[in-house]
């Protein structure tokens, strides 16, 4: 959800004082991060899980405060639009079996959130985008009652000036462009964050393993291939979030001026390249300023909570976004990697983070890395070509050259993983259980995305509209969500 405000708008006065708090705040990271004592010692991962709420009918159900309130457990939340929720799973360590607990308590979670959903006339899917999503669906009530998301919406079009207009072209042509006077759009976009706390020391190998690897991962997992009732890019959230949230007009972008959804610009040698980049290119949208004296805090021996300076870089919208933050006094810091669509089942999700945590355990350890081998720009369009073609894409590798995202995957990043894995201490059975996951989608070419634009072809040759055909993929895709049998192995209508 991110940090809560106080304010829906703020003045000129205090965007200016909230400027300079944010670079005094940055002052002081330079230094913590030069003397500073940073927990680290026993790595801890995290996951957030970004959720849909539908009606019986499968479409979008705005009902998140009622829904909550009979959830009533406070690991749930409220996100951006009323039909949308988030989990937040405390974090652990991974070695062991922690992880197939994790999946248990998850599960059990989940079943229970379903279970009060219901009574409340509501569904609980998870899935990069509604499906059954509509224009019409934003003409009411749409945003959830929290002062963050006002703002946000306020301040992004305060700074725009003008309507956003979303414009994005699928494979076979069919293609949605519309203006839209709300953020509302964003919202479609639901994701998983996998969390990882890194050394000081360690994050720059860390984050450049993490954007390297984000094209693999998108290939592997995208589920994001309907918006508006057509069938877009196999992962439309990532340029549905793009366009979504854009804070430039056309004259803006043609002067180059960077966008907030930002996958970066080159290779780092330090969290500290990131936190400077925030606040050198990035103006507020949300100046909400503290008391905090982040001077008198270090100097008496604390860690300063930076409150100015995480509150900015929780409005760029990186996808590998670096954290600061602090647990019991002690500060530590962590990757967020916000690549991953949410779905289709627990066992995919936790599939998805057991490849991720081992392949980045081993890029980032690597001797010759990647990044020493691959330009940025190379990564770069590997992300896009991965988010349009999902499982179907050809990547660029060192010592592999162009190729299919399944036999990268197979013939090199999934040993990787199993390798990363065991060096992290987890078992056997768990490294077994859910890498065997991501095989199974390689050597069936089957993932979300393909499952669902597959479904729908079917369900359309048999005679439904494309609406109709969409809440009938959904109603079937909810019920296979409910098994918890990996994607790759449901069946096509």
């Amino acid at each position: 959800m991110g940090e809560e405000v106080g304010a829906q708008s703020y003045t000129r006065e205090q965007r200016q004082r909230y400027r300079e708090k944010v670079r005094q705040n940055l002052d002081v990271f330079e230094r913590m991060l030069a003397q500073s004592v940073f927990e680290f010692e026993r790595p801890m991962t995290g996951m957030e899980i970004e959720l849909n709420l539908v009606d019986d009918r499968y479409q979008p159900k705005f009902a998140n405060a009622e829904v909550l309130e009979a959830i009533a457990d406070p690991g749930y939340q409220t996100e951006l639009a009323r039909y949308n929720i988030e989990l937040n799973v405390p974090p652990r360590p991974l070695p062991g079996d922690a992880a197939i607990e994790l999946e248990d308590e998850m599960r059990a979670s989940l079943n229970a959130a379903s279970a009060a959903a219901e009574k409340r006339g509501a569904h609980i899917v998870a899935v990069g985008i509604l499906p059954t999503i509509m224009p019409e669906h934003f003409e009411g009530e749409w945003i959830s009652a929290n002062n963050r998301y006002t703002a946000l919406n306020d301040s992004i079009f305060y700074a725009r000036g003008e309507d956003i207009y979303l414009d994005i072209e699928g494979p076979t042509g069919e293609r949605v462009a519309t203006y839209c006077d709300s953020i509302a759009p964003e919202s479609a976009c639901t994701s998983v964050q996998l969390h990882l706390q890194v050394a000081p020391a360690d994050f720059a190998a860390h984050w450049n393993a993490a954007q390297a690897l984000v094209a693999p991962q998108i290939a592997l997992a995208a589920n994001s291939p309907f918006f508006f009732g057509k069938r877009l890019h196999a992962e439309t959230r990532i340029e549905l979030f793009s366009q979504a949230t854009d804070t430039r007009s056309i004259e803006l972008k043609n002067q180059g001026v960077r966008p907030r959804v930002f996958f970066g610009e080159r290779w780092i040698t330090s969290i500290f390249d990131l936190f400077e980049e925030n606040v050198r290119y990035f103006p507020a949208l949300l100046a909400e300023v503290s008391d905090e004296d982040p001077i008198t805090f270090l100097e008496s021996g604390q860690a300063p909570s930076l409150p100015e300076l995480r509150l900015h870089n929780g409005t760029i919208y990186r996808w590998n976004r670096p954290i600061y933050d602090i647990v019991g006094g002690t500060p530590h810091l962590r990757v967020e990697n916000r690549v991953l669509p949410a779905g289709p089942t627990l066992v995919d999700v936790m599939a998805n983070a057991a490849f991720y945590y081992g392949v980045i355990r081993k890029l980032a350890s690597d001797d010759r890395p990647i990044w020493s081998k691959m330009s940025f720009a190379a990564a770069e369009q590997n992300f896009h070509n991965a988010a349009r073609d999902g499982i179907e894409s050809r990547l660029y590798w060192p010592g592999f050259g162009e190729v299919r995202a399944e036999e990268l995957v197979l013939r090199h990043l999934l040993p990787m993983a199993h390798q990363g894995l065991a060096e992290w201490g987890v078992s056997a059975a768990v490294r077994e259980r859910y890498l065997s996951v991501i095989e199974g989608r390689c050597k069936t070419s089957r993932n979300g995305a393909t499952w669902q634009s597959e479904t729908v072809a079917s369900l359309e040759k048999a005679g439904m509209d494309r609406q109709s055909a969409l809440g009938e993929m959904l109603r079937l895709y909810a019920k296979n969500m409910h098994s918890n049998e990996p994607v790759h192995t449901w069946a096509i209508p």
